[in-house]
């Protein structure tokens, strides 16, 4: 990993204030006269008869320098700078994987069943050290693993699916969107990825408002596509990408085949820093070095109270 890896900002969007502040020192510097805006007030005649009396003294440039900086500063802390917490992996458990297999005639009959499992076991190792839980579905959902980082138990649950493991006939897949949130809200997990290994059948309103609450607690919902690899059977729906599609983008996830999965699991591989900071909960895992930037900012910032003498 490297130095970068560690390093974040919290609130990137601050950033869009720098050039702001620097606009504004600018003008100030470019309109500001040694008194200001008085000269351009006063009479030239008499400005320049109290000037050779002393009755008036020029004005200094540094303080508009001074604000500047100060406010650069303000703007730059606010942007949240912030290094990786060493202690961050003792917030693992706060994050966790689900993957939610279809394992309705469409896949276990028309898809290709052998790359469905290959392919939830790579998302079980992108995951690392995270537990994964399992998920499976057809007419209805049941839980087959409970959340572990026990990968050679969950490898011989994953490689032990097929078309008899769910008994129900159908295919819902909201049923096992709806589980894999029960799961995970039991668990309290701060940061989530759910993995739906799935050829789009069945997904309709019911499936987008729960791919919708995924997201709305901070989870994302990712999908890996499963074509048609063999004929289907009489009355089975064909495989519907464009569905799945929709789903993800619904659960603020993204879409990968299960023979490319390379974008979801590198999603679901993204360090747990990364993981808690999109989630909202970038400072379990950040120390966040703004304030250090404060301080320094009220530096120039004394400049502004200097009385003359």
């Amino acid at each position: 990993m490297s130095a970068l890896d560690a390093f974040a900002l919290l609130r990137p969007w601050w950033f869009l204030a720098i050039p702001v502040v620097a606009l504004l020192a600018l003008r100030a510097a470019w309109r500001a006269a040694p008194l200001g805006d008085w000269a351009r007030a006063v009479d030239p005649a008499l400005m320049a008869h109290l000037a050779r009396t002393g009755a008036v003294l020029g004005g200094r440039r540094q303080a508009n320098r001074a604000a500047a900086l100060a406010a650069g500063l303000i703007a730059l802390a606010l942007t949240g700078p912030a290094v990786e917490r060493a202690d961050g992996r003792t917030f693992r458990n706060l994050d966790e994987t689900v993957l939610v297999v279809d394992l309705s005639r469409s896949v276990t009959e028309g898809g290709n069943l052998q790359g469905v499992r290959q392919a939830a076991a790579a998302v079980a190792e992108a995951a690392g050290t995270r537990a994964v839980a399992l998920v499976v579905y057809a007419g209805d959902a049941y839980l087959a693993a409970s959340p572990t980082t026990d990968r050679d138990s969950l490898g011989t649950t994953l490689f032990a699916l097929d078309a008899d493991t769910v008994p129900d006939r159908g295919s819902h897949p909201e049923r096992g969107l709806a589980l894999a949130r029960r799961t995970l809200a039991e668990a309290s997990v701060v940061a989530a990825d759910v993995v739906l290994i799935s050829d789009g059948d069945g997904i309709g309103e019911a499936a987008t408002r729960e791919a919708r609450a995924i997201a709305e607690h901070g989870w994302r919902l990712q999908a890996l596509f499963v074509p048609a690899d063999k004929p289907l059977p009489p009355n089975v729906p064909k495989p519907d990408r464009t569905a799945l599609d929709a789903l993800a983008r619904a659960g603020g996830g993204t879409t990968a085949d299960i023979d490319t999965p390379g974008p979801v699991l590198d999603a679901v591989g993204a360090g747990l820093s990364q993981h808690l900071a999109a989630g909202g909960y970038g400072v379990l895992a950040y120390a966040d070095l703004g304030r250090w930037l404060l301080l320094l900012a009220a530096l120039p910032a004394l400049v502004l109270f200097r009385r003359s003498a």
